[in-house]
């Protein structure tokens, strides 16, 4: 399973460094790999002749609202049926490397490869976005241009798309580091690899992003609330927490505080914002069961437009608004079914986790989970498929069960 794990590993890498993934091209090679990723899944244990499927609550939900999307094209009740088969596509591309993720990280070993993975990831990609702000020339990788409007930063087009990013990098970091899951100098390294996206996520100046990564910590510290937790550990965190506020100082804050007081973000005004998601809603009480099909908004919209500026809507800046016009309430329901299976789910096995290192993580996991929820309240953060698939795998890391070091190899 060592090259199942590498390839998903580089897979997650390789979108998050795509821009997010969000170009045609970088959907299409997720998905193409992840199918070819599975083929050789199924060619492996075939000639095993041992087939051994990891099952998770979570497959319901998810598998329900891929029906849901079928049902939509069969039925012809999409507004676009080639938009509705993209989205499909990419829900799935994701959705299959969940699975195989689940299928090949079995053992605590194998979370703390992850960890380290994830770690590396937002250290580097953080890193690179803050070179990338004090040498901005205004493009991407210093060589691509911009859609007028946009507020980058590092790899993501959107500084709220780097922002989700972080969260769901560095707080399974920041709950290892809390309980001190690991050896000593291990987690001296890990210090400072999860304090440079912390960092990073303040010089992006994404107002969501760090109220979200703030009410994530307060999910961790409440998750750790009921745990023997001593003094020397609180004592670290007290340290940790003002080595990164010294570093988030030194890297500057007056753009964070210019936009925290200006309420506007790059090219969407407070009051755009709220005719956006008004007329998304017209959108869910024009076709309220089964909505337009699964990515349609940007097709959809226009009919539906009440403040018009000459920008093409994409997204509604509300996962929630935008899933049930695109699904309905059949859809709604679904998605209410994943959040509720996630918490149940995920904080029973959370309880019952053995491994220090697995039961940090999954503390991490919720709480990395619980910060790009709220989030979504704003933004479109799982419509982006890098950060739509760390938010499933891990969801997956807080709802698997880990059987101490066994595993496959």
């Amino acid at each position: 399973m060592k090259g199942l794990r590498v390839g998903i590993a580089a897979l997650v890498a390789a979108s998050v460094l795509a821009f997010g993934g969000v170009e045609q091209s970088a959907q299409a090679l997720l998905e193409l790999s992840a199918a070819v990723l599975f083929l050789l899944w199924g060619i492996r244990a075939f000639r095993a002749r041992h087939l051994s499927i990891e099952s998770n609550i979570l497959f319901w939900p998810l598998g329900s609202l891929c029906g849901v999307a079928v049902a939509q094209l069969v039925l012809g009740r999409s507004a676009s049926a080639y938009l509705t088969q993209l989205e499909l596509l990419k829900w799935a591309g994701c959705w299959l490397l969940m699975f195989l993720f689940i299928q090949s990280f079995r053992s605590a070993s194998a979370f703390e490869n992850f960890l380290w993975f994830l770690s590396g990831l937002g250290f580097f990609v953080a890193l690179f976005g803050i070179i990338q702000s004090y040498t901005w020339n205004g493009k991407l990788y210093w060589l691509v241009p911009l859609p007028e409007g946009a507020g980058p930063f590092g790899p993501f087009v959107n500084r709220d798309h780097f922002a989700g990013f972080v969260e769901l990098t560095a707080l399974p970091g920041l709950a290892v580091l809390l309980h001190r899951a690991l050896e000593p100098e291990k987690l001296a390294l890990l210090g400072v690899m999860t304090m440079a996206p912390v960092g990073a996520l303040f010089l992006s100046a994404s107002r969501g992003g760090i109220v979200a990564f703030l009410f994530a910590c307060c999910l961790l510290l409440l998750l750790t609330r009921g745990e023997q937790i001593g003094k020397s550990r609180w004592l670290g965190l007290v340290i940790f927490a003002a080595l990164a506020g010294a570093f988030i100082v030194w890297l500057g804050m007056s753009d964070t505080f210019e936009r925290f007081g200006q309420l506007k973000a790059e090219g969407i005004s407070r009051d755009r914002r709220v005719s956006m998601y008004r007329d998304t809603w017209k959108i869910i009480e024009h076709c309220p069961w089964m909505g337009t099909g699964l990515g349609t908004l940007v097709a959809v919209y226009p009919g539906f437009e009440s403040q018009y500026d000459g920008r093409i809507v994409d997204h509604a800046h509300n996962d929630y608004l935008e899933l049930l016009a695109d699904t309905g309430l059949v859809g709604g329901v679904c998605g209410l079914a994943f959040l509720v299976l996630l918490t149940r789910g995920g904080l029973a096995n959370w309880r019952k986790s053995g491994d220090p290192r697995v039961h940090a993580m999954q503390s991490g996991a919720l709480a990395g989970c619980g910060g790009v929820l709220l989030h979504s309240l704003v933004e479109f953060n799982l419509h982006i498929p890098s950060n739509g698939l760390l938010f499933l795998l891990l969801t997956a890391i807080a709802t698997m069960r880990v059987d101490g070091e066994a595993g496959e190899p």
